[in-house]
């Protein structure tokens, strides 16, 4: 079976050989406790609520809403001191909170919409062009065309969309509902796990610049190659990118016929047994309300396995943006 690939093959990756200092590249250890963390102003709320009674008023779907038919100056503020600590700062923000159990599913979600809107444009986060996707537990296992994300099952360290042509730049998630037991959300720096592979396993650290086989998950036309060569880490001389996802190298592997070589295996294995030491990320309970949005391409993300409520209206449920200012909306950009 053929493979799209991000760059020729005989190329040679150029590689960051030196340690990365500065605020990306934290541990959950070396974090201060509000490091990312916006709280939403009374001022904000305020615009808010007279926003989201415009909005019940005025009904519009999702993708119709823009922030600039809405007057906003306070969450504009908040949401260009969210942007730059996703840019310049840690890389993730929570922001904390929306009233969402005053507005509702739906009111809460268009509020939602809108204050993503101002980091940066949504865009479709499944082939067919779905562009706000719920994050629950449909009862499935997943596989080939079921992500892990509507699954109850806990998840590597990962990149969203890393499987495919054009991973979005930020991830954002608000939550609705948490689970009865578990789910406990997880954040990582992919800088400061690149240091220590460099010190620990420089002889390694060159193979993660190169080509894995991923499964594409069936994102993709009818007749399109079904797996997506691409290296973990990629590096233009000035900025460290990451594309990560154990899952879906598994599957890819498989379904190329090709047994992982001996060489990638270790270095993903090592790699990964960076990000889960003890003292390297950031892990907390993801609360009603509150809004996180990670920088994809240099923080990696997970959440632990969960058990849900048993009663349907009380199920874990977040709502998931998918945020990219290149290229065009488009799933494949």
């Amino acid at each position: 079976m053929g493979a799209m690939s991000a760059e020729p093959q005989n190329r040679t990756p150029p590689i960051l050989d030196r340690v990365v200092e500065g605020p990306i590249a934290w541990t959950g250890e070396t974090l201060a406790p509000d490091d990312g963390l916006v709280e939403v102003p009374d001022r904000c709320l305020a615009e808010l609520e007279a926003m989201a009674a415009e909005i019940d008023d005025n009904p519009l779907p999702l993708a119709a809403l823009r922030p600039d038919d809405f007057d906003l100056p306070a969450c504009r503020g908040m949401m260009a001191g969210a942007k730059a600590i996703l840019e310049n700062g840690v890389g993730f923000v929570l922001l904390d909170r929306l009233p969402v159990a005053d507005w509702g599913a739906e009111t809460s979600k268009a509020v939602y919409w809108l204050l993503a809107s101002m980091v940066a444009r949504p865009v479709a986060q499944k082939w067919i062009g779905t562009m706000i996707y719920d994050v629950y537990d449909s009862g499935k296992e997943p596989g080939n065309g079921v992500r892990p994300d509507i699954t109850n099952m806990g998840q590597n360290y990962h990149t969203d969309n890393s499987y495919n042509l054009c991973p979005p730049n930020y991830v954002s998630l608000l939550c609705l509902q948490t689970a009865m037991e578990g789910g406990i959300s997880g954040l990582v720096s992919f800088y400061t796990a690149h240091n220590e592979m460099l010190r620990r396993h420089p002889a390694l650290l060159g193979r993660l610049y190169r080509d894995f086989v991923f499964d594409r998950q069936r994102e993709h036309a009818p007749g399109d190659e079904m797996i997506l060569r691409h290296p973990l880490f990629s590096y233009e001389g000035e900025r460290l990118t990451a594309r990560l996802s154990h899952f879906q190298v598994v599957n890819g592997q498989k379904m190329a016929g090709e047994p992982l070589d001996e060489e990638g295996a270790e270095a993903l294995a090592a790699f990964e047994a960076i990000l889960d030491e003890p003292g390297m990320s950031k892990d907390f309970h993801f609360e009603p309300g509150q809004i996180q949005i990670v920088d994809n391409l240099r923080c990696g993300h997970r959440r632990t396995a969960f058990r849900d409520w048993p009663e349907e209206e009380r199920k874990r449920r977040l709502v998931r943006l998918w945020l990219r200012d290149e290229g065009r909306p488009f799933y494949h950009g």
